[in-house]
């Protein structure tokens, strides 16, 4: 489903974000992509819904190059992945119901439509009794699953997630994780960048760890297991990357 072949991202300035990097995820895994603020997460990110382009090498999408996909047919590749943001970025003068829609809207679906489509992704997400409600009336924890409904509104192959838990307490955290999980369970392919290790620790899904844009290990999630401790995970802090949309 996703393979990246020998790829590296040099930003003006010399500035290296990704070296050499060569991974292969299949369809229906549940990857979790670790390292410190700064290691190339974000970039990765980037490079997979194609809003950044990798000096070298090659990314292939559901056997797709997108790497040279011209600009006017990337919103086609996106239609394929859902994006969850690490700022929720919900526009706050619009709904929940709104917000949700917002996707299917100018894709040019139909009101009648895009309306249930947002009612079943948030129903999904356990938010069907809040679609008259405002970003600013939610919880931290509310607003993420009405980002993630946002992300799952299309029945995406693709689940793509920056640090989904980098601004939620523990409890919160361990809510959206398990939400996560159960997306997983019906057979989306989910990438989860995220530094906490409490997070990725809970789950026996697969680990890839970068340092300094390399990847430096590929390994199950059980193998930290043995290193970790199994208590609530703490909060972590927000990561320097920007992810833009």
């Amino acid at each position: 489903m996703i393979q990246f072949f020998n790829v590296s991202k040099r930003y003006p300035g010399g500035r290296s974000a990704l070296e050499d990097v060569s991974v292969t995820i299949e369809r229906g895994e549940f990857v979790f992509l670790t390292g410190a603020s700064g290691a190339g997460k974000t970039t990765f990110l980037k490079l997979l819904y194609r809003e950044e382009a990798p000096t070298h090498g090659q990314i292939l999408v559901n056997g797709r190059n997108v790497t040279s996909l011209p600009r006017k047919k990337v919103p086609y590749l996106r239609r394929t992945m859902g994006i969850v943001f690490q700022d929720f970025r919900l526009i706050t003068r619009k709904t929940v119901l709104e917000n949700v829609c917002y996707l299917p809207r100018i894709q040019g679906v139909d009101a009648p439509e895009r309306k249930r489509m947002a009612y079943r992704a948030l129903r999904r997400v356990g938010l069907g009794h809040l679609l008259s409600a405002f970003p600013r009336q939610l919880s931290g924890g509310e607003q993420q699953r009405v980002a993630i409904a946002r992300a799952l509104i299309g029945q995406p192959d693709i689940l793509i997630a920056d640090e989904p838990t980098g601004n939620l307490d523990p409890e919160l955290s361990l809510e959206i994780l398990n939400l996560l999980h159960e997306v997983h369970l019906r057979g989306t392919t989910l990438v989860i960048a995220t530094h906490d290790r409490g997070l990725y620790g809970r789950l026996d899904h697969r680990v890839l760890t970068l340092d300094r844009g390399r990847l430096v290990q590929d390994a199950p999630a059980k193998r930290f297991h043995e290193r970790i401790s199994l208590s609530p995970p703490e909060a972590s802090s927000a990561e320097v990357e920007d992810l833009e949309s």
